[in-house]
């Protein structure tokens, strides 16, 4: 008897373990998707500019763990009354994280890449005009107070409108449902799409922003391939990771990588095709412009990212069909408005963001929310698509958090960005914008006046 039990005993460590292990290489790949951002946005900056928003990318990691570590993970995770902020689980104290399998310490890493992520949007939105004090400022805020209640609303173990309270009483959810957004469409890339809109708007355009173009290197094309390319790699540990274990959930892993790719590939696809229709129309001639392509993968991500483990392939396909439509359309929307969006963060991130909650809603299969949330007996006939001919409530809740997101973001940006302008703190001078931030903050030798600088 004293076998089996200890057998049993040992079954249930190391499948905790073996969850725990998941938890960390799905972290190590988010946190390896700081790279692909720091390529991106290289390939579309000046080159006089090229350091300083490489030292942003660093600072977004670096900073963000103390602050994640010290009040974000706790107001995002810890145990909530209201639903809105968590009470517990600051400063990684022992007491609080040690489990004897490791997995508390890697849900706090895998949740501080989110985070970084989250602030990375930002940086490259505003990039080249923005100051540094605004910068540390803007990030403080958003990693350390903002993005933490969104994440605790969505996803916290109490949160208003999360899926994972554990309970069986469906009165207890919102909608008695709760918001389906897997891996954050809404919690990292709405909440950072919308932040870089309230930034880029107040920031006003760049001095090189005429007719909504700008130009960037000669080898921009290169960087911003190669962070694309990163970005995607490291997506399938965005998405798939968000399982938070491995063990009875390979199925769901698995099929939640494939419909990350399918979506991927159809937004590139539909964009390339798109945009070239659009530039024959109105410019006369028909190319298929890289950047296009690019953009379309990370709209076809993004808009995956809150469906990804309850659609099927077909439900990827058309998200990542609208995600390219609706990339398209928020892109040119924005350059007609005179706002001056540096890597396309808010059509990729917030508009495409908000776009694939709502597509989770609508194209959710009951065999797959059974298999990934079950919150309670028969909840995936609650709790499913209108299309598929169930009731409203699980559209109703995804719409209600788009909106909430939008609403929280925009409003406490706004008081953050708008402050900083108030003060003359949130621009650079326009010597210091011209000459680059590279020689006049980072001790960069300035470019002779003979150069070729773009």
């Amino acid at each position: 008897m004293s076998t089996v039990a200890e057998l049993m005993a040992f079954d249930t460590h190391l499948t905790a373990e073996l969850n725990t292990l998941w938890l960390m290489i799905g972290a190590i790949l988010v946190f390896f998707m700081q790279t692909g951002f720091a390529m991106l946005e290289v390939g579309s900056v000046h080159q006089k500019n090229t350091r300083n928003i490489l030292l942003k990318n660093v600072l977004d990691a670096a900073l963000g763990a103390i602050l994640w570590g010290t009040v974000g993970f706790g107001l995002a995770m810890g145990h909530s009354e209201d639903g809105y902020y968590g009470t517990t689980m600051f400063f990684l104290t022992k007491d609080a994280f040690s489990d004897g399998t490791g997995n508390n310490y890697a849900s706090w890493l895998f949740q501080w890449a989110f985070a970084a992520t989250t602030a990375t949007i930002v940086s490259g939105a505003v990039a080249e005009r923005c100051t540094l004090t605004a910068y540390l400022v803007y990030t403080t805020s958003l990693i350390g107070f903002i993005y933490p209640m969104v994440v605790q609303i969505a996803w916290g173990p109490n949160g208003y409108m999360s899926p994972w309270l554990g309970s069986t009483d469906q009165s207890d959810y919102f909608r008695g449902c709760g918001v389906i957004d897997f891996a954050g469409s809404g919690v990292v890339h709405l909440t950072g799409g919308t932040a870089a809109l309230v930034g880029a708007y107040l920031l006003g355009p760049r001095r090189s922003f005429v007719e909504g173009t700008t130009l960037t290197p000669e080898y921009g094309p290169i960087f911003q391939t190669l962070g694309t390319l990163i970005l995607w790699f490291g997506w399938y540990g965005f998405n798939a990771g968000s399982t938070l274990a491995i063990v009875g959930y390979g199925q769901v892993a698995a099929k939640t990588m494939v419909t990350t790719t399918v979506s991927a590939a159809c937004g590139a696809l539909t964009t390339l095709a798109l945009g070239s229709s659009l530039d024959s129309v109105y410019e006369g001639k028909t190319v298929l412009k890289l950047e296009y392509a690019n953009n379309g993968v990370l709209a076809g991500l993004v808009s995956i990212t809150a469906g990804c483990a309850v659609v099927e392939p077909w439900g990827a396909a058309l998200t990542g069909i609208i995600g390219g439509f609706v990339y398209t359309g928020g892109s040119r929307l924005l350059k007609k408005c005179g706002v001056d969006d540096v890597v396309d963060a808010v059509p990729v991130h917030g508009f495409c963001g908000a776009w694939g909650v709502v597509a989770a809603a609508l194209f959710v299969t009951k065999s797959n929310y059974k298999a990934v949330y079950g919150i309670y007996e028969g909840a995936e006939d609650e709790c499913g698509s209108v299309l598929l001919g169930q009731p409203s409530a699980q559209l109703e809740a995804n719409c209600a958090f788009v909106v909430l997101v939008i609403v929280w973001t925009g409003v406490l940006t706004s008081v953050v960005f708008g402050t900083l302008k108030f003060c003359d703190q949130l621009r650079v001078d326009t010597d210091t914008e011209d000459e680059g931030m590279d020689s006049s903050e980072h001790g960069a030798p300035m470019k002779s006046a003979n150069s070729q600088e773009y």
